[in-house]
């Protein structure tokens, strides 16, 4: 479609002024245009809903440390104040932003602007926002725009700040950059001379290298997380490679804990755990949906699992059967085939789904998870640092080989 009418390769940005993902992404911009020949179009957004931000004080607070910790990672200038920009300072580089998105000088502006408003918020003073000399929208052209743009995001699929859209496919931070890299590598669109990625992804430990008096890696996740299942053979390799016991924190899924998961969010992250999944070369993709019943009766099981040795097992071949074989759990033929391959009797099985131990066993790992700051899945915590998210592996990694390292919990 975008060849038969002549247009160009055109990216859709979504920033929100609040999120300091969005502040790191808008720092790279510059070198995207410059490494590919597209068009890039700015939208400033609000905050996503409660229904996709369900416990937004952890989100919030573990967005600004996380982010904090990528920039450090990739050498970018973003550092935690340890609180939220004034709303005068927001309200100012949103009207800054918004004209600029208005006029074309969005990628221009976007990274520096950004970078002055949480600076000025962590020296408690506006002078780095106030020097910037930006053109500023009206209140009236504020609110249409960000009227509009929320609008758009809403229409195209997606709920958060810091995303990309391009002909159909989301890419949300610079964690996915690359995704969006290669499809425009494929396509051409790259300038002369370019090679690689802003940020590739980062490779897993391959080779044996135990540590001595490995600390545990706690690994919080649920049999309904996508994300959970695509990591799951990643950490206990990792785990096995450095000789750090993998601790399993099983909990129940977001939905199932009164959390809600609208589509849009469902979507999303089916999709790119997809994409995730075979850029790791992890079967994935053909779905049975585990949630309720098939949940708790896999779970019933992991108390038996673990006496016996067989934890880690049990874990992958619930999580290979469920989203990449699409075997109900829920079924006593289904449940039956993912416990006897893992090397459990099926006879010790259905004594064990009578039992309801593993009920404050996954209400403990939750509260434990809540302390840490975190609420959803995967979670890991090595020492003191509390990573959340599947694509946070090499911070688990980092964390285990280099004790001295910043906690990001």
């Amino acid at each position: 479609m975008r060849r038969a009418k002549g247009e160009p390769h055109r990216i859709h940005y979504f920033h929100q002024v609040d999120d300091p993902y969005s502040a790191l992404l808008a720092i790279c911009l510059p070198a995207l245009t410059q490494r590919y020949g597209v068009e890039l179009v700015a939208h400033v957004v609000g905050p996503p809903s409660d229904a996709v931000a369900p416990d937004r004080d952890r989100l919030v607070a573990h967005s600004r440390k996380d982010a904090q910790a990528l920039a450090a990672h990739h050498g970018l200038g973003f550092r935690d104040p340890g609180v939220q920009p004034s709303d005068a300072a927001l309200q100012r580089a949103t009207r800054m932003l918004v004209s600029a998105a208005e006029r074309g000088g969005f990628v221009e502006t976007a990274g520096p602007l950004s970078a002055a408003m949480w600076d000025s918020t962590a020296n408690s003073t506006p002078g780095n926002l106030a020097a910037q000399e930006q053109p500023e929208a009206s209140e009236d052209q504020v609110t249409a725009h960000l009227d509009a743009a929320n609008a758009l995001r809403r229409r195209l699929g997606h709920y958060l700040g810091a995303t990309l859209y391009y002909a159909g496919e989301w890419y949300w931070g610079i964690d996915r950059l690359h995704h969006l890299e290669q499809r425009l590598q494929d396509l051409g669109a790259q300038r002369d001379g370019i090679a690689g990625f802003l940020f590739a992804p980062d490779a897993d430990l391959n080779a044996s290298a135990p540590l001595d008096d490995s600390p545990p890696i706690d690994f919080y996740f649920s049999f309904r997380s996508p994300y959970s299942a695509i990591v799951a053979p990643r950490v206990f390799e990792l785990g096995r490679l450095a000789g750090a016991p993998v601790r399993l924190r099983y909990v129940l899924p977001m939905v199932m804990r009164g959390l809600p998961v609208p589509r849009e969010k469902r979507m999303y992250i089916s999709l790119d755990a997809a994409r995730e999944a075979h850029l790791r070369h992890t079967p994935f993709g053909r779905l049975n949906d585990p949630v309720g019943r098939p949940v708790e009766r896999g779970l019933s099981l992991m108390p038996l699992a673990e006496r016996m040795g067989r934890g880690q097992a049990y874990v992958l071949s619930f999580m290979h059967g469920v989203w990449a074989e699409g075997i109900d759990a829920g079924s006593d033929r289904g449940l039956r085939r993912i416990a006897e391959r893992a090397g459990l009797q099926w006879d010790e099985a259905c004594a064990a789904m009578r039992e309801s131990a593993w009920r404050e066993a996954a209400e403990a790992n939750r509260v434990e998870m809540l302390g840490l700051g975190l609420w959803g899945v995967p979670t890991f915590r090595v020492r003191d640092t509390a990573v959340w998210g599947q694509d946070r592996l090499w911070a688990v990694q980092q964390a285990l080989f280099t004790p001295n390292s910043a906690s990001t919990s």
